[in-house]
């Protein structure tokens, strides 16, 4: 496959983005990290942070570019040359959303398919809302995301709260 495209708000970007974003960038020549500039959900980092952290984390990996987005995924697909979209999947957890955004992509353009990659069992429970959760519950959070980027998450999630948190 020439190119897939893995999106998501990566708001943070985790450990588990970063697993998914190593073994689909074995699929393809190019793999394009989708960051969406969604808002419908309650953002703490803008679309240019989440870009850069993401770039960041990904430096390592030579077929993966990142790039922001704020219109219809399908069109940032035909954009880019995909046909092809990488989802990350944990146990349960996800299916039933899942199974809805295949449903609108393809209803959207029924030429686009998605490749699904199970989560790696050391990052089965991990998710950007709970990573929230439990930096607001006064929990540790830094081995969950990429260490690249762990201080500024840590930074944005205080400033999040209104304070300051080690």
């Amino acid at each position: 496959m020439d190119t897939i495209v893995y999106p998501g708000t990566f708001d943070p970007v985790t450990r588990g983005h970063i697993d998914i974003i190593e073994r689909g960038a074995r699929l393809c020549n190019r793999l394009v990290v989708g960051v969406a500039g969604i808002a419908y959900k309650n953002l703490i980092w803008s679309l240019d942070e989440r870009v850069d952290m993401v770039r960041l984390a990904t430096h390592h990996i030579a077929n993966v570019s990142v790039e922001g987005f704020d219109d219809l995924l399908v069109r940032f697909m035909q954009r880019q040359g995909a046909r092809m979209m990488l989802r990350g999947l944990r146990p349960i957890s996800d299916f039933d959303y899942e199974v809805q955004f295949a449903w609108a992509n393809r209803h959207l353009d029924p030429n686009v398919d998605i490749i699904y990659l199970m989560s790696s069992q050391e990052h089965f429970l991990v998710s950007s809302t709970l990573i929230k959760q439990m930096y607001e519950g006064g929990g540790d959070i830094r081995d969950l995301v990429p260490a690249s980027v762990a201080d500024r998450i840590v930074l944005g999630l205080s400033r999040a709260r209104g304070g300051t948190h080690d």
